[in-house]
């Protein structure tokens, strides 16, 4: 936000000096990147007046111009501009001032004397765009310091404000915000409304009503598009760091800058119907004002009319519909958009507007109307013309309601470390627009509609330190009542399971939540991804709907720099969309590559395997304390896993993850050289654990039968687990499986399991005949469900 600062003062008192100003501005948030005086070396310019400009004999490119400099004194100058004609007043440097670092003495030029120096605004520093001479008013009194006449000295200050202080992009907003700051008076009122000496209108349609809830049009007749803006109008655009083009142009990018609300002016000749704002449809075609051509889709809102396009909404207008010199009827365009319905679509073509910049943020919704009115008056004043009534469309529903907030007295003086009298806070809040009424402990405030960024108390408390002054709050330790985080005993920590999982050789990872649409897809987790509405770049566009696609991506990363042995894990958040809403998820995460065990000598180098990683997997789960016969592990799982080496982890009837070797199809498709094995976890259902329940001991001897039984293949081996346990009952302490043998003699596809059951009861030693029936038992058991067959 670029501004002059005697535009500024124009519109409130300011006591202090600039370098005050610059400091204040600075301390209370409205951070000064720079400031640039402005016509501080301008002494000996003066307003001139070319009475005869002739060619100079010796020199195609010269002129000898005859010059009134005032008082009836007439000079001889050599200038070499090429818009120096009779008639014109342009800056005059006499002998003897200084202009950059020119000292301007007489002298001859080609054999002519010249005395003095007709000025560009390039020289004087007060044009950039133009190396011909300054042109000055027509009107503009001949032998007056320049300074004088352009209103100078001045300065350009640049601001570097926050999102959040959108309300600071207008003068207006900017004029309060130093007047609640100095405690001074503002010195503008609000537009006046124009009386209408046309009934002419555009209807107009908005069917977008939660994207643009206010639309205000009027259309203009007879205006003289050819009239010239003031100096006092394109001085003040200068300044700001825009770039004059033509009257009505210019009205418009200066009641942006003044009220802060973009706007728009149409050739209303070109217009064919009435106006409509509406989502873009796909394929849709638009050429804007810097004849760019762009291809829209429904996430674009455009304004139309009955035929097509006429502007990108918020963003920039349409090149076919400009106000051009020709222009007779103008159509004044000011509409109040959603922030969620500007944000990122400029960027999305490369491209930055000054509208889109406001509208990103946030532009109070009551300005379109002032905006219009404001217009008109100006346009008017400098080229004519016949105003038309206001045509106005709004949903009230989607506009921003007004919310009150509360601040407490205590809150503010602890968060504060001081007090602050009650009479200055109220004066604080007042001063900067709100609508304040005393509570019993305190204030309730209504922020008025251009401050999107008060919302809780503790914005308030803000707003008051910045007026109060940061420098007047003393330097004091924080102190408070802070008490330690009770942690539940039914609940494993996420920082042990982070600890578990470095002891077994992981290393932690922190990924962006943002990622890639078409990583997921290659994951086959594109469903239910959040796409953001402001990405920052095409690559973090949409919300992570897993952890597992960013740390195999960081493994790959580490894997093709020479690290052959990798692993790592993340505790995050995954997102997910549906019907009923969006949701997050805590998960825990994990992937591996290379060897099962770092390089050593003792053991011989064997790769990671599926097992492996199912022991970290189940070394995690033992920590709920249940014991691990509460998970269980069947066979499949997403797509992305091996189908021959995954699995889906369920607790009781829920899923709580998976565990498996990546796809190969997957690792090709992210051209990962190596085999990656992977297991993700949610995090909430796997931390909650039973507490440990003592015990009496068996004073009574354990006894050891073991069991080797033929069975197929497709058995799962916590089925065979769950069922020898439900047969033998409490006196099944153990049961363990040793080993695993599979032949061509025993048949296609069985193997035989070798199972050792330990057994021992609270009341009495077991006698070989109890052991010898519950091996009966087990074995029944194993006979009946899966057609077992006890071996040898």
């Amino acid at each position: 936000m670029k501004f002059s600062e005697n535009w500024l003062r124009e519109l409130v008192e300011i006591p202090v000096g600039l370098d005050d100003l610059a400091h204040r501005l600075t301390m209370c948030g409205l951070e000064v990147e720079s400031v640039e005086r402005l016509g501080t070396q301008l002494d000996g310019i003066v307003v001139a007046e070319i009475i005869a400009a002739e060619r100079h004999p010796d020199a195609d490119k010269l002129k000898v111009c005859r010059v009134s400099a005032g008082g009836g004194e007439t000079l001889q100058i050599v200038c070499g501009a090429p818009n120096a004609r009779d008639g014109l007043k342009a800056p005059l440097a006499r002998v003897g001032s200084t202009v950059g670092s020119i000292t301007i003495k007489s002298a001859k030029l080609r054999g002519i004397e010249s005395n003095g120096m007709l000025c560009s605004g390039k020289e004087l520093g007060l044009d950039a765009d133009f190396d011909g001479l300054f042109e000055l008013a027509a009107d503009a009194e001949v032998g007056q310091p320049l300074a004088d006449h352009l209103g100078l000295p001045d300065a350009e200050i640049e601001l570097g404000l926050t999102p959040n202080r959108s309300d600071c992009l207008g003068m207006h907003g900017l004029a309060r915000e130093v007047s609640a700051q100095l405690g001074s008076r503002l010195q503008f009122t609000d537009p006046q409304a124009i009386t209408a000496t046309h009934a002419g209108t555009l209807a107009v349609d908005v069917q977008a009503p939660a994207d643009c809830p206010r639309f205000c049009g009027r259309l203009l007749r007879g205006v003289d598009a050819k009239a010239k803006s003031p100096r006092w109008l394109s001085d003040r655009l200068r300044r700001a760091g825009v770039r004059p083009i033509s009257a009505v142009v210019d009205i418009t990018s200066f009641v942006m800058l003044e009220l802060g609300q973009p706007m728009h002016a149409y050739d209303a000749a070109t217009l064919q119907g009435a106006i409509c704002v509406r989502r873009a449809t796909p394929g849709e075609s638009l050429t804007l004002l810097d004849e760019r051509a762009v291809t829209l889709d429904p996430e674009f809102l455009v304004i139309a009319d009955a035929q097509r396009a006429i502007g990108l909404a918020g963003i920039m207008g349409g090149h076919a519909t400009r106000v051009t010199l020709d222009s007779r009827d103008v159509y004044l365009e000011a509409a109040h958009f959603a922030p969620a319905s500007i944000s990122g679509r400029a960027r999305k073509f490369g491209m930055h507007t000054d509208a889109s910049h406001r509208f990103e943020r946030g532009v109070d919704p009551r300005l379109p109307r002032m905006a219009i009115e404001r217009a008109t008056e100006l346009i008017l004043q400098i080229a004519g013309g016949e105003a038309g009534p206001i045509s106005e469309a709004q949903s009230i529903q989607h506009l921003p309601p007004p919310r009150s907030v509360s601040l407490r007295r205590q809150r503010l003086r602890r968060v504060l470390g001081v007090a602050i009298d009650d009479a200055d806070v109220g004066r604080i809040l007042r001063d900067l627009g709100m609508q304040v009424e005393t509570t019993v402990d305190g204030w309730s405030a209504v922020p008025p509609s251009s401050r999107f960024d008060i919302a809780i108390e503790e914005d308030l408390i803000e707003e008051v330190a910045r007026i109060h002054g940061y420098s007047k709050i003393p330097e004091q330790m924080p102190r408070g009542e802070i008490s330690a985080a009770q942690q539940p005993e039914g609940r494993i920590a996420p920082s042990r399971m982070r600890d578990h999982l470095a002891t077994r050789d992981y290393v932690e990872a922190i990924n962006y939540a943002f990622t890639d649409a078409a990583l997921l897809a290659k994951w086959s987790l594109a469903e239910g991804g959040i796409a953001l509405a402001n990405p920052l770049s095409a690559e973090l566009a949409v919300m992570r709907t897993s952890l597992l696609p960013g740390l195999v991506a960081a493994l790959d990363a580490n894997h093709k720099r020479q690290q052959a042995r990798v692993r790592l894990f993340e505790v995050g958040r995954s997102y997910h969309a549906s019907a009923a809403g969006t949701r997050e998820i805590e998960r825990i995460a994990g992937v591996a590559c290379g060897d099962a065990m770092a390089e050593q000598w003792s053991d011989a180098r064997r790769a990671l395997d599926y097992f492996d990683q199912k022991g970290d997997v189940e070394s995690l789960l033992a920590l709920c304390g249940a014991g691990i016969n509460e998970f269980r592990f069947e066979n499949g799982g997403p797509e992305f896993l091996h189908p021959g080496r995954g699995a889906t982890i369920w607790r009781d009837d829920v899923q709580v993850g998976v565990l498996g070797a990546l796809h190969p199809r997957l690792l090709k498709a992210l051209d990962v050289d190596a085999e990656v094995h992977v297991f993700e976890l949610d995090l909430e259902r796997i931390s909650q654990r039973s507490l440990p329940i003592s015990g009496e001991l068996s004073r009574f001897p354990s006894l050891r039968r073991d069991i080797a039984v033929v069975l197929s293949d497709e058995v799962r081996f916590a089925r065979i687990e769950a069922a020898v346990r439900q047969a033998l009952g409490d006196r099944l302490v153990e049961l363990v499986l040793f080993d695993r043998y599979s032949d061509k003699n025993l048949g296609i596809g069985v193997s035989s399991l070798a199972m050792g059951l330990i057994l021992q009861d609270r009341s009495r030693t077991l006698s070989d005949q109890d052991a010898d029936h519950c091996v009966e038992l087990a074995v029944s058991a194993l006979a009946t469900e899966f057609a077992a067959r006890l071996r040898g």
